[in-house]
């Protein structure tokens, strides 16, 4: 148990601050940006998934559907954030950008 928090923790760190460093060498801008960001957020996480897998006792290896499942959980994620009113009805404020990557982790850990 204590594995798997460590894990989601250090996906959330690694993830939150590796994502913009890969993202400044991919040229694309405007709204499909987030998607991107979203997809870069699951591999990150799925690596960080793979190599805690091997440091970490308790914790299995992912699989290729478990990266699936991180993009999609990411993907569903990123569209939340183009819905303003659902945005609105949250009341504590975050950066938008924690939906995608709230999505990875809960994909990830969903299909560990």
């Amino acid at each position: 148990m204590i594995g798997h928090i460590v894990l989601v923790i250090l996906q959330f760190v690694g993830a939150f601050f590796g994502a913009p460093e890969v993202l400044r060498y991919i040229p694309v801008q405007g709204d499909p940006r987030t998607f991107v960001h979203a997809a870069i957020f699951a591999m990150i996480v799925w690596v960080i998934g793979l190599v805690g897998s091997f440091a970490l006792k308790d914790v299995r290896m992912p699989s290729t559907s478990t990266l699936a499942t991180a993009l999609v959980g990411a993907l569903i994620g990123a569209a939340l954030m183009f819905v303003p009113q659902l945005l609105a009805a949250i009341p504590f404020k975050f950066p938008p950008l924690y939906l995608p990557l709230g999505g990875a982790i809960l994909g990830y850990l969903l299909r560990r």
